[in-house]
Order: structure tokens, then C-alpha cells, then sequence
């Protein structure tokens, strides 16, 4: 967690999982608090998928615990999550509004929630169309309403905005804040780093099984800004490099006095030059 005076929502300790002689989770550790947004990245292979698998009670870990520490919307000792993943699918032949109400019965909840869903995630008029016709983005926002549907404590989403366009992406991160400052956990899987900046509070990054880091993601970028330079773009076309120390401020000052700046760029690496840095591999990879 971010604050670690902040008690905990919920606490998983020393989960260990295999298949057959292979290792995908070890030893890993971690807090998540409730209300905020936690990023998992990590490439193909890293073990996202059976640790949230594991969150969400599909699979049972070798070794550890996974304790709910925080209260929830249901016993002390349970949580209710909405999870959306690619493995989970829905009914093609059936249209958007009749999938939405058939899971809404089964959760148990109101038929009224889903014409708010659906306009919130721009569904609205596609409502009557078989899912089977529908893109891969606007599926992906059907199944992201079907994980909003439940009143959840924890919503577990892999790559919700993957193959959407600028402006959907942008409506689908408004649903998830929303959530967020509703007071739900959000838990997202995503391979888009400045995804994972702009949203989250605190990001795990995993790699053959391990957390190799973790924290905010500012906090994670600053930590490791060996260079610790600044450049500077001046409205000429100049671009100036200059250590971010003492030495540099009357440079920078007789700059600004004379109004020729266009730009100041700190050194500080993005979330996936840090992943590179720490395993050799890109995020993505």
C-alpha cells in the first residue's frame, strides 16, 4: 500500500503456485487498500493470470493466504467481486440488453442498473444488436458492464480498454474512477503504461513469478532517474541538457526572464524503461 499507516483492505501472503515443474507464482507478498486503483504489469507469462485467478477464488494456490483485513459489503470474512476477463464469454446470438439482464438475474440485481450501464459505457443504442455483431471494443465494454453489474467490493478487470478508441477509452476510465470514488477496489491487468500512470494509485510489477517492484507509479519513476537532468526546449528549436542541481538555476532563470522557454522535461523514465531496466524485457513483450 501507499500509505502504510493505512490499514489494509485486504493481505496476501506468500502465494506459491505451479504447474507441473513450473513455478508461475513465488512467494509473492502484498497489501491493497480499499478505494484505490491498483495496476499488475508484467509481459505474457509473468503470472497475472493465475494470481488474479487466484483473487477471485478460481484457483487455489499452492502455498499462502489471501485475507480480507477490511470491511466489505457482505460478511466480515467474504468480498463480492465483478471480474472481467477475456475468458469469459457472453452469449452471441443473444443482444446486448437481454445478456445484461439474463446476468443481472443471476447476480440478483435490479434490471435497472443496466440502462445506466449502458449509456455510461456508450452501449445505449447498440442495446438491441446481437453481441455476436458487435466490434471487438464494444464487447469488451459489454463485459466490462457486466463486471460493473454487481455492487462489488473489488472489480478485477484485464486489459478493459484494450482495442478501444481515444474517446471510448476515455468514457470507460471515467466509469472506473467513478467506481473508485464510490469506494470500490479496482484490480487492472494492463499492458498500457500511461494507463497505468494516469490511473493508478499503486502498480505491482511482476516478473517469472515475483514482484520485483512496486509502489506508486511517480514514486517507482523517480527512484530510479539515475540522470537526474532536465531538458529544456527553447522557442528558437534549441534544446539545452542540464544536470537538475544548483549550477543549472541561474541558466534556467535567465531563460525564463527572457521568456525563450517552450518546454521543461525532467529525466525521470517511464513505468516501462524501469520494467526494462529491472529484467531485460519490455512490458509488453
Amino acid at each position: 500500500m501507499e500509505n502504510r499507516k493505512e490499514k489494509p483492505w485486504m493481505e496476501v501472503k506468500e502465494l506459491t503456485h505451479s504447474f507441473g515443474e513450473k513455478k508461475v507464482l513465488d512467494h509473492i507478498s502484498f497489501q491493497i487498500g480499499k478505494g484505490k486503483m491498483i495496476g499488475l504489469l508484467g509481459p505474457s507469462g509473468a503470472g497475472k493470470t493465475t494470481l488474479v485467478n487466484i483473487l477471485t477464488g478460481q484457483l487455489k494456490p499452492d502455498g499462502g493466504t489471501v485475507r480480507l483485513t477490511g470491511e466489505s459489503n457482505r460478511k466480515a470474512e467474504t468480498y463480492t467481486a465483478g471480474i472481467m476477463m477475456d475468458s469469459f464469454g457472453l452469449y452471441e446470438r443473444l443482444s446486448v440488453w437481454d445478456n445484461m439482464k439474463l446476468f443481472a438475474r443471476i447476480y440478483g440485481v435490479p434490471v435497472e442498473r443496466i440502462g445506466k450501464l449502458l449509456d455510461r459505457a456508450g452501449l445505449w443504442q447498440a442495446r438491441k444488436t446481437a453481441v455476436g455483431r458487435l466490434s471487438k471494443g464494444m464487447r469488451s465494454r459489454v463485459n466490462l458492464c457486466r463486471a460493473l453489474l454487481k455492487e462489488a467490493d473489488i472489480l478485477f478487470l484485464d486489459e478493459p480498454t484494450s482495442g478501444l478508441d481515444p474517446a471510448t477509452t476515455e468514457k470507460i476510465h471515467g466509469l472506473l474512477m467513478e467506481e473508485k470514488e464510490a469506494g470500490t477496489t479496482v484490480f487492472l491487468t494492463t499492458h498500457n503504461m500511461q494507463e497505468a500512470a494516469g490511473l493508478c494509485d499503486y502498480i505491482f510489477l511482476l516478473h517469472e513469478g515475483k514482484i520485483v517492484e512496486q509502489g506508486a507509479p511517480k514514486d517507482i519513476c523517480r527512484k530510479y532517474n539515475s540522470e537526474n537532468r532536465i531538458e529544456v526546449i527553447l522557442k528558437c528549436g534549441e534544446t539545452h541538457i542540464i544536470p537538475n542541481a544548483k549550477e543549472s538555476a541561474a541558466a534556467l532563470a535567465g531563460w525564463m526572464d527572457a521568456e525563450e522557454v517552450l518546454s521543461v522535461h525532467s529525466s525521470e523514465p517511464d513505468l516501462e524503461h524501469v520494467f526494462l531496466l529491472l529484467t531485460g524485457k519490455k512490458l509488453a513483450g
